[in-house]
């Protein structure tokens, strides 16, 4: 019996009945042929059928990165990633999962759904009690910083000029564009409380909403402010950088419990990879990001400090 058994599409079974009749006019003439005991020619090659799979089905690992966009920009920047991973890891395929808010994430994270996530540091600190654990992050941590964007023709000058003013920031756990700029401004004489603070969602639609001057300023950080300019230079014109925080570290990747170091290896060696050669400088630049390095939870400790102060001097980050 022929093994090979490629599976047939609704595209090939449609032109069935004209496969049949020709199927059968073969057979008739090879069978006149054998009758009259006539030297006959090989038959021509015809494919036989199975309804086994060509292989089996690999197992698929899902990735998930926090919201730094609307989850069709994110899958459209990240998809190269994954489909770097899959070159290069064999046996498994990687899937893609972008949430649509940090809170979907987070949930995500809680409930172990996801085998390799790429969290904000915060995120990171918290998602180890649910059994995941560090592997890498993002190299530069000069670049994880809050910067605080107000319109060209804002009236807003000194810090305290935002007491009482809307302010708009992507979600409560945002570490770079959220808590990060809420830290700066409590440290330069801004009542947090007094703040009309809305939470947009998004990177994208915190910039928006003081672009569109629904709000005095807006939290963001360099990544998500790159894209912006990028993606709408006519609303970014009208913007500026009035204020930037200090860094803190960059962004984690992890692995659930379950994922054996020799796969966690490969994915961490995978991505560090990248930086090394063109096609993979390609991928981090459409990231906005310079590349990745191998990391441990100890990395993180200064951000465990951190989230211990803030919510001390200003009020409980939420997720937990």
């Amino acid at each position: 019996m022929n093994t090979l058994a490629p599976l047939l599409s609704a595209r090939q079974t449609s032109g069935a009945p004209q496969a049949v009749r020709q199927m059968t006019a073969s057979f008739c003439c090879v069978l006149a042929a054998a009758l009259a005991g006539c030297r006959s020619e090989t038959p021509e090659y015809q494919p036989s059928y199975s309804t086994e799979p060509i292989a089996p089905e690999s197992e698929v690992v899902t990735v998930a990165v926090h919201p730094l966009h609307s989850p069709q920009k994110l899958a459209t920047l990240y998809q190269p990633l994954v489909d770097h991973l899959n070159a290069r890891i064999k046996g498994v395929h990687f899937a893609l999962e972008a949430s649509s808010s940090y809170s979907a994430f987070e949930q995500k994270l809680r409930e172990q759904k996801v085998h390799v996530a790429l969290p904000n540091p915060y995120q990171t600190v918290v998602a180890e009690k649910y059994g995941y654990r560090v592997i890498a992050k993002v190299a530069d941590d000069r670049d994880f910083r809050g910067l605080i964007l107000v319109r060209k023709d804002s009236v807003v000058q000194r810090p305290a000029d935002l007491n009482g003013k809307a302010v708009s920031f992507p979600a409560p756990t945002a570490l770079a564009a959220t808590l990060l700029p809420q830290r700066w401004l409590h440290d330069h004489g801004v009542d947090i409380g007094s703040m009309n603070v809305i939470y947009a969602g998004t990177q994208e639609s915190s910039i928006l909403n003081v672009a569109l001057g629904k709000t005095a300023a807006a939290g963001s950080w360099p990544q998500a402010w790159r894209s912006f300019e990028q993606d709408r230079p006519h609303l970014a014109s009208q913007l500026m950088v009035k204020w930037t925080t200090e860094p803190l570290v960059n962004n984690a990747v992890m692995v659930r419990s379950g994922v054996s170091e020799m796969m966690a290896a490969q994915i961490r060696d995978a991505l560090v990879s990248l930086a090394t050669q063109e096609p993979g400088r390609a991928i981090l630049a459409r990231m906005a990001v310079g590349g990745f390095e191998p990391a441990v939870a100890a990395d993180y400790d200064k951000v465990r400090r951190f989230v211990r102060d803030f919510e001390r001097d200003i009020r409980p980050v939420g997720w937990n």
